[in-house]
This record gives C-alpha cells, structure tokens and sequence, in this order.
C-alpha cells in the first residue's frame, strides 16, 4: 500500500488521517461500520461485559483484493536507505525485529570482502544492520551496523565477518538475538583456524548486541565453512537449537557432516548430532551413492512436516547430490530422536532420472556407441564439437557415475516451508541452479507437495510446470534460482511465489500468482518487481499497513557475460507492495511457560470465511541464512472477520490455545496463556 503505517492509531481517525489511499479501498457501508464501532468502543462503560471484544479496536472491513494485471510494487529504494542506494550492497538478506518496535529490520551481506575483517570504507562494506524508522512520511532504514556492536571481535577488534544471520530469542528475554555464521572457513585443523568464529549475538533489547561469555562454535567440529543456519526447539524444552548445514571447497572437497547444536537458554551450544541420529557414514563412493555420506550443504529448514510436533530438518545439496531429511520424534523407545528417510520420502529429488536428456551424454554416446545403455541415447542436441570445447576440451559427463540416482539431482540453494496448497500441512518450494546441457534430470526450480502419510512415513511429490505452471522449462536456461520467498503479495488467502534467481544472463526477480484452481500464472516484470540479477530475498510487511513487502539484493557475478544488464554494485532495492489495500491478520506470537519466545517452530491456524489457513513461525531457510518476519501475515480475501485463531504451542506438552476474539485487518499479540489478545500499534 503506497501510505505507510495506516494503523498506527487504530481507529477510523487514522484511517482518514492516512489519505485518500485509505478510503478508496473501503466503501461507504465498511467506514459508516467503523465509525459505529469506534462510537461502541468510546461508550465501553455501557458495553456487555461478557463481550470477547470488548476493549479491542473497531471491526474494520475492506473490499477483498485480488491481483489482476495491475501495478503490484514500486521501487522506493531512494527513499528507503538514508544513505547512498549504491552503498547499501548485499546478496543475503534476513529481516526481524531487533529492537521491539513492531517494524522489521534489515540484515544485508555482501559477497565482497569475505574472509576477513569488515573494511569500513564506504564503497566496501561487507554487512549491514539496517534500523527501521518508517514513518508516515514512508519507508525508510537508518544504518546502525557500527552503533549496534554486531561486528565486535574476541580480541577486542572490530569488523568480525558474516554471512550467513538468522534471529530468534535464545535467552527468552523478550528480544531476538543473533546467530552469525562464517562461511569462509575452509582449514579442517583447528590450530590454523583464523582469529574469528561464527557467533551468538545477544540482545540487550535496544538493538545492541554482544557476545557472549563461551564462543561455542569456535571448536574443531563447529568452526568450519558454514552454508546455511536454521533456528529450531527439537526437543522442545524452550531452549533454541540450531541446525547447521555446512559446505567445504577445501581438504580435497570432501564434505563436512552438518551439525545439530542444543541451545543451554543463555547462549552457549553443544553439538548433539550423534546423540540425537544425525549421524553420516565416512566419504567412500557407496556411501556417497547410497545417501548415507555427508554432502556439500547449500540449504537448510527446520520444520515440522509430517504435522506432528516434532521438528523435522532438512537440507539441499550442491553437487546434485542427495537432498535430506531427519525425521523427529522417535525418542520415546529410547532411541535417537530423528531418523533418516529422504529417499523413502521422495525429498532427496524428484522424479526424472532420465540422463539422456542431458547434452554431454548424447555426446559421449555419440562418440563412444557401444558404451554401457547409450543405445537409449537419440542423436545429440547439440554440436559436439562446440560442447567439448566450451568444457575446456572435454564433456561435462562421467559415464560411469553419472548415471546413478545420486547425480540426478540439482543444485539447491532454496528450500523453505510452507502451506502452499492449503490443505493443512507444509509443503515444499526448493530453488535450484539450472543449466540447459544437463537436461530434465538435473531436479528445476519446483514446489513439492506434501502427501501426508503412507506406511508412517511422509510422501511428497515434485510438481512439474505441466502441473501447476510455475516456472516452466523454456525459462530454465541457466538460471540461479538460489533465493526466494512464499508469501500473499494480494491478501487474496493464496500464497504466492517469489524467486530470486541471481547472475547468470537475462536473470532477474520473478512472482508468480496463485489462481484459484492452484495453478500459477507469472506476474509480468513491469507489473511485479524489476530487479535484475535478484539475489537475496526479505518480506515482511515493512511499512506495517496491511500488505507485504519485498527487499532483494542482486549479484555482480558473471557481468562480464551481460554486463549492461548489472547494477554498478550488489545493489539492495526496497519494493513497496502497491496493491490496494485488502483484509488480512498479522500475527506476532509470544511463547511462555515452555516454549521459546519467539514461538519458533509454532503451528498457527487462522478461520475466516469458511477457509483456514495455516502456517509456522520458521527460524531461518535457504542459502545464507534467509529469514522473514517472524510475524505471521494471514491474507483473508473478502472475509473481514476472524472465526479463530488456533496455536499449538512448542513447548513439551504441544499446548494448544484457540483465540474467538481477534480482530481482523490489524497486527495482533497473541501470548502464550493469557486470553485477551493485543494490538500494538493502536495507541
């Protein structure tokens, strides 16, 4: 919505007070309800005491918003950054709210200047702390990296690298702290380590942070090259855990096992992972074959899929090996408590396991005929010639291996969880690198459904483009598709997709809108976001009037290929949501008595209008540490009132809690064992 903060006040007066942008979307009907229910609400002595409202803000009713073919996003990137937009450069980007004002914050990492201390020379910045001081005069993030003592050093120094940051309150006090991964480590032994370590970030509550007193992944088995970071309670006891995917491109390349590491509640962790089952087998070729090796790890998530109150992780693979998934709950027999079951599943790739689509191999068939099954090969698609040569002589193809399930898979870097059929429980959409000489194998950008249950084990199936029209196979000529988000851009009660698909030529941001039928059509480019080289993605509903909104980084690399189509720098740009403003319900949960603070890991069902809809407060996804709000966005469509609100708590005991009594239309608090619901932004 173009006028930010509406809700600020809370009642009709603001909504006035906010402009023409307000009262066009609403008719006459919707402001004459509010004005009767802002009059109900100034008579409160003569209200019914057994009213489930009484006290909270006015009913608000808007006309339901569906995108269609109109103007989705602008670019306020010149007003939003109080400094130079081309100073403010960053291909990872994580969002959260650092200092308790109810507006997202910004977390932005550069890929320059990696693998030692921040050079704070403007132009060279590696990691920003972005503050956000929206107002009604609009968007806006003030610069506060320095002020905030994010960068400090165990030596006292300043300028400790990161690049991957994911939030989540770890010491249950009320604010979100930070975990900083350092992805440039690639020494295996500990006495030639660097100074610097991933780290916990504590915070004091004001957005200032420090270390704190044990640096817990400074040992031999933590401090390694880091990929991805999820927050997660595994054992539900309230205390935050994290699960650490790592990635290697030293000591011979061989793979670093990923690591779950249990959190104490005051900021010091222990790797857990042989305790708990997340156990690899040594690196040998049938290992790696059967699934059972470690694996370079782009991506991790941590949520619960097969719906049953454990949290599950999971992680995507460069190197199209193996995707995986631990599988929690299975502690009660005495037993380790996850299980892995990717390949029983279908999560370790998809379906197409046809290697003679790929053009190496119609060539090596080709030039070797009576080689092993190449009489399945048709003719080359391709110019062999041209092929080896543009491989440096050679084609990109092992036969004797690359025909094997482990190398039919794909280059994931996004992977995140979500309810996007909304049938109740947590579907998949996982991101991949795609390049046109390996084929159809090499597992596309592609939702994968979650089929329930088969036998006590989860079933998920890849959808194809054929299936559901998102990202189909003509645009999957070189691309990056790394980074991403699912989100309700319309506020029409169906998620959507965002896909950043970082630097290879002709590459850029795309959104694609779900139909009503499930299917998705694309959101043209001057219509939706147009950001070139678009890596790194944040949503969250900045501005905080009622719509989400979109910051995405972009990527230098590979501009020598098209470089007219490169920003000068790894531009970030901030894309306001320009859609009329629709019914929706923000949902900021509290965990208390048992479950973290921040609610991570919470299932969250919200009924309006015949249609529930469900959703989990996540702790980090994808490559580098994405993150969005950990406030939850509920688009309503045309339903203006809530029927419930249903939680089922983190905590030990799985608690539930149903709330008949929230408000649509506002950003609601919602604590653990207290009934009456907040609203913080109504003053």
């Amino acid at each position: 919505m173009r006028t930010p903060i509406c809700q600020l006040a809370g009642l009709l007066l603001s909504l006035t007070a906010c402009g023409q942008a307000a009262t066009s979307t609403s008719n006459t009907a919707d402001s004459q309800a509010a004005t009767d229910a802002a009059s109900t609400l100034a008579d409160s002595d003569d209200a019914d005491a057994t009213d489930p409202f009484q006290g909270a803000p006015p009913a608000i009713c808007r006309t339901g918003t569906v995108w269609s073919n109109q103007k989705a996003f602008a670019d306020v990137t010149p007003l939003a950054f109080s400094v130079d937009v081309t100073r403010v450069t960053g291909v990872s980007i994580s969002t959260a709210d650092i200092n308790g004002d109810a507006l997202p914050d910004l977390s932005v990492r550069s890929s320059s200047g990696q693998g030692k201390r921040e050079d704070w020379t403007p132009g060279k910045r590696a990691i920003w702390l972005l503050k956000n001081v929206t107002t009604t005069k609009g968007m806006q993030f003030s610069d506060v990296t320095k002020a905030s003592g994010l960068t400090t050093t165990r030596d006292g120094a300043d300028g400790r690298q990161m690049q991957i940051v994911v939030f989540g309150d770890v010491d249950n006090d009320g604010d979100v702290d930070m975990f900083c991964g350092d992805s440039m480590l690639t020494d295996q032994t500990k006495d030639n380590f660097k100074q610097d370590s991933s780290e916990l970030m504590l915070n004091d509550g004001t957005g200032h942070f420090a270390l704190p007193t044990t640096a817990s992944f400074a040992t031999k088995d933590l401090r390694r090259s880091l990929g991805a970071a999820s927050f997660t309670d595994y054992d539900r006891d309230g205390k935050l855990d994290l699960w650490l995917g790592y990635m290697t491109w030293g000591a011979a390349g061989v793979p670093i096992p990923d690591q779950l590491v249990q959190g104490d509640g005051a900021g010091n962790f222990l790797a857990v992972s042989a305790a708990e089952g997340v156990v690899t087998t040594t690196y040998t070729q049938a290992h790696v074959e059967d699934g059972s090796a470690p694996h370079h790890t782009w991506c991790t998530a941590a949520c619960d899929v097969d719906n049953d109150g454990e949290p599950d992780l999971l992680t995507a693979s460069y190197g199209r090996d193996f995707n995986t998934f631990w599988r929690g709950g299975f502690k009660g027999d005495g037993s380790t408590r996850f299980v892995q079951q990717m390949h029983e599943s279908h999560l370790d790739r998809d379906d197409d396991d046809d290697w003679t689509t790929n053009w190496n191999a119609q060539c090596y068939c080709h030039d070797n005929p009576t080689a092993d099954e190449c009489d399945k090969c048709g003719p080359p698609q391709v110019d062999c010639v041209q092929l080896k040569a543009a491989f440096g002589g050679t084609y990109r193809w092992n036969h004797p291996t690359d025909r094997k399930p482990y190398r039919l898979g794909g280059n994931t870097g996004l992977l995140t969880c979500a309810d996007i059929d909304n049938d109740g429980d947590l579907d998949l959409l996982q991101g991949t690198i795609v390049h046109p000489d390996v084929g159809t194998s090499s597992d596309p950008t592609r939702i994968v459904r979650n089929d329930g249950m088969t036998n006590d084990i989860p079933q998920f199936t890849t959808l194809h483009a054929a299936d559901n029209g998102l990202r189909p196979l003509d645009q999957q000529n070189d691309v990056g598709d790394m980074a991403g988000a699912v989100f309700d851009f319309d506020n029409d009660g169906r998620l959507d997709v965002l896909i950043a698909s970082s630097d290879y030529p002709g590459t850029h941001a795309l959104i694609y809108h779900q139909l009503p039928d499930g299917t998705f059509e694309e959101v043209p480019i001057d219509l939706g976001i147009d950001h070139k080289h678009a890596h790194g993605a944040a949503v969250a509903d900045f501005d905080r009037d009622g719509d989400l909104d979109v910051v995405l980084g972009s990527s230098t690399m590979r501009c020598n290929l098209s470089p007219a189509e490169c920003y000068p720098t790894e531009e970030v740009h901030v894309f306001q949501n320009n859609m009329p403003q629709g019914n929706y319900v923000q949902l900021q949960l509290v965990g208390t008595g048992g479950s973290n603070a921040s609610a991570i890991g919470a299932h969250v069902w919200v009924t309006a209008g015949g249609v529930t809809q469900m959703a989990e407060v996540g702790g980090g996804y994808g490559l580098f540490g994405q993150q969005n709000d950990l406030t939850l966005h509920f688009g309503l469509g045309a339903a203006c009132a809530i029927d419930a609100v249903k939680v089922r708590w983190p905590d030990g005991s799985l608690t539930t809690q149903t709330w008949t009594n929230v408000r649509a239309n506002y950003l609601v608090k919602l604590t653990q064992g207290q009934d009456k619901p907040a609203y913080p932004l109504v003053k």
